[in-house]
């Protein structure tokens, strides 16, 4: 470790290798950019729009060089503190954010909040790439500065880098049409580049014997094509590694864990989330002590009653969709309603910790409508919900303090089912749209029974997305009814091999037929019995067929007894190959069955052991006739010990994933066990890359169901599902919940100023 002579020194040092970082990848980032509004240019579109790429691409090339040199002139600017790093009078000084430096004014003009959106969102970007990066490095270099944290306006920010890139952009004469059509690349290159940029520093801060052990993370040298590591080969994933974690390739598996612990999704889980919320409790209470105060419920004075009712009546009014024939609100508009009620809930609370509270549910809220993900149709019920959440939150202390609050998870399970990969190109169900439309206006009709009312609308919600999903939705609903059926037929394969192992127990039965009957013919009940049903002709002549078989097999003494069996044999063979037909088996493997079952009967011929007894084989009849009344009463639950291969469900409607992935480890497979229906996530599978959402799940969890837009039915078992998540070929459109994410963008701008709380 460093020295307290030397440490502040290193500390400046590092920051400016992170400057000088950056300003090197200014060039190739730059020349990304032009490249991307020319592939742009080359896609189709519609006149409108391919005007405006035209006129993005000419404002780029134009102004590109001259922009780069404002962000490196910015970026030096911030190494120095008590600098602006943008020009005067552009944005309001670093410390404050843009809406708060203007509060006092009436109104906020729209090209402010469209600059602190645009800014926010590439933060936001950069650091959903690069948070573990940013952790590890604000943990050497506060070490070294011995501070508990970082500057608001520290250089190192992922906010600063931002302000000062937008500021260059404007100062420079580049348009703000031209930022958005080339947003998408913008946030890419800029999240790689401060990726990097992090990581060199980091690199350099261990070789000076900072902090080696924080993390062996920022030794793994990440590729633009890799990604974090989830995916590629062995060899690039490991590429960098200290030489102490390669001396021993048995631990492949726990070095891969070990990574993929490091990939976004996997890292802001529940314990994230905890952790998110635990650094707001801590920075709200060194403004105000008693904020964390869970256990007294809070009060709220009358005034402030009175003020919420009117704002959440105002708020019904001015946010009815029905109420503007030109279309939703835009989100510049909802802010601009976020603000404006929020400065009068100020004035009417009385307490510090009301002011505090109206101040964060707001800046919750902004976070959740500038979430360009959310359609805008649905954007106005999130809008809504505002005011409700505001009088759960100062009634219920622990919203702040516990991700399970049933206002959060709510609003969570919402946005999880509205936000895909590209709200533009997918529109929300009419029926999923009504639903969220009913839900908040349930909450609002009862204002006063806090968490009970959106635990019960929460309870609902799920009941409807199982609904949903399989009798509304038309890309889902045949899925759905096809993977209920694969598990409804290899639960009753399962239940049925228990039963006939039962019945032939002390039963003179060749092997090669025994085992015919448990591991093919049980199936072949079990899917006869899911699609005609268990007293159907067609289940109970496959159940006489097993009684035939099991009767033929039995040792044949006499010449009678031989020639009954060739008497009944064809006809048989012929009902054996028709089941095994109906349940999907390929000619071969029939074919294969068919052999070893004449082998079987024909050494029925010279066996000297003992006949089956006619009594005997009477009664197997009929318990095979009564074998469903035989089962257990309650549902059997699928094992993943007693099914490890779901490939002959294949068809042409239900693809099996049987195969690919890498290795789960426990914390994969509890991820897996957490996915949610109505959850959006980006596979990888047989040469296609597309959006899917999870549309239904078995009992325990142990069959997933996921369906494209395009209504491409993929079903995974649990650990496959695993597999895939450990090497990234599922991947999580959301990272964290919609919630934690709102609640990270009000700590940064908390961080930049704490004294908005009082204020």
């Amino acid at each position: 470790m460093a020295t307290s002579a030397n440490s502040l020194t290193l500390a400046s040092q590092a920051r400016r290798l992170y400057a000088e970082e950056l300003v090197k990848g200014l060039a190739p980032l730059g020349r990304a950019l032009v490249e991307a509004a020319r592939l742009l240019r080359d896609k189709p579109a519609d006149p409108a729009v391919a005007q405006r790429v035209r006129d993005a691409q000419i404002d780029i090339e134009r102004n590109n060089l001259l922009w780069q040199q404002a962000v490196a002139q910015g970026l030096r600017r911030a190494l120095h503190p008590g600098q602006s790093s943008s020009r005067p009078g552009d944005l309001p000084s670093p410390g404050s954010s843009s809406l708060a430096a203007l509060s006092a004014l009436s109104l906020v003009d729209d090209d402010t909040i469209e600059r602190e959106i645009l800014s926010s969102r590439l933060s936001l970007a950069i650091m959903d790439r690069a948070s573990w990066e940013f952790a590890d490095l604000r943990s050497r270099v506060s070490g070294l500065e011995r501070r508990e944290e970082l500057d608001p306006q520290d250089m190192l920010r992922a906010h600063v880098v931002a302000r000062v890139v937008l500021e260059a952009w404007r100062a420079t004469g580049l348009q703000l049409e031209t930022w958005r059509v080339l947003q998408a690349s913008l946030h890419n290159e800029f999240a790689h580049l401060v990726e990097e940029a992090y990581h060199e520093t980091n690199r350099w801060l261990v070789a000076q014997g900072v902090n080696p052990e924080v993390d062996l993370r920022p030794m793994v040298r990440r590729t633009r094509e890799g990604g974090d590591g989830a995916s590629g080969d062995s060899a690039s994933r490991f590429a960098g590694l200290p030489t102490r974690v390669q001396d021993a390739p048995a631990t492949a598996v726990q070095d891969e864990t070990r990574l993929m612990t490091g990939s976004p999704a996997l890292g802001r889980s529940h314990d994230h989330a905890e952790a998110v919320l635990g650094r707001l409790n801590r920075l709200i209470g060194r403004q105000l002590p008693g904020f964390a105060d869970t256990v007294r419920p809070h009060v709220a004075s009358p005034r402030l009653r009175n003020a919420i009712a009117q704002a959440e009546q105002s708020a019904r009014q001015r946010l009815d969709p029905s109420a503007y024939a030109t279309g939703p609100m835009t989100a510049p508009a909802l802010l601009q309603e976020v603000e404006q009620r929020k400065r009068a809930l100020k004035q009417a609370a009385e307490t510090p910790i009301e002011r505090a509270t109206i101040e964060i549910v707001a800046l919750l809220f902004q976070s959740i409508l500038t979430e360009e993900r959310i359609p805008a149709t649905v954007r106005v019920w999130f809008a809504r919900l505002q005011m409700p959440v505001l009088r759960v939150a100062i009634g219920e202390p622990d919203f702040f303090a516990t991700i399970d609050h049933p206002a959060r998870r709510l609003i969570d399970r919402m946005g999880a089912c509205v936000m895909g990969f590209d709200s533009s190109s997918r529109a929300v169900g009419d029926a999923l749209e009504k639903e969220i439309k009913r839900v908040v206006q349930v909450v609002e009709a009862y204002p006063d029974t806090g968490r009970r009312v959106f635990q019960t609308v929460l309870t609902e919600f799920e009941k409807f997305l199982e609904h949903y999903f399989k009798n509304e939705n038309e890309a889902s609903r045949k899925g759905v009814s096809l993977a209920q059926q694969v598990e409804q037929r290899e639960t009753l394969a399962i239940q049925y091999t228990i039963e006939l192992r039962k019945m032939l127990e002390g039963v003179p039965v060749q092997e090669g037929v025994r085992q015919f009957l448990f591991q093919i013919w049980a199936d072949v009940l079990a899917m006869s019995a899911v699609k005609a049903g268990p007293q159907a002709d067609e289940t109970k002549a496959m159940k006489r067929a097993a009684a035939d078989l099991i009767w033929s097999a039995g040792a044949k003494v006499s010449r009678e007894e031989r020639a009954e069996v060739i008497r009944r044999l064809p006809p048989l063979l012929k009902l054996l190959r028709e089941g095994m037909a109906s349940a999907g088996l390929p000619q071969e493997k029939q074919d294969d069955q068919i052999h070893s079952l004449n082998n079987a009967l024909a050494a029925a011929f010279t066996a000297k052991s003992a006949a089956i007894p006619n009594d005997r084989l009477e009664e197997l009849m009929e318990r095979l006739e009564a074998l469903e009344e035989l089962l257990p009463e309650s549902d059997m639950q699928i094992d993943e010990s007693m099914v490890l291969d779901l490939s002959d469900h294949e068809s042409s409607e239900l693809e099996v994933v049987s195969e690919g992935g890498s290795m789960p480890t426990p914390a994969m497979l509890a991820w897996a066990r957490e996915l949610q229906v109505g959850s959006w996530y980006m596979l990888d599978f047989r040469s296609r890359n597309e959006p899917v959402q999870l549309a239904w799940q078995g009992f325990r969890k142990q069959l997933s169901l996921f369906v494209s837009p395009q209504g491409r039915c993929v079903l995974f078992q649990q650990q496959r599902l695993a597999a895939f998540l450990q090497a990234g070929l599922l991947l999580p459109a959301q990272d964290e919940a919609l919630t934690v994410r709102a609640t990270r963008s009000a700590l940064a701008k908390l961080d930049v100023e704490p004294g908005r709380l009082l204020s």
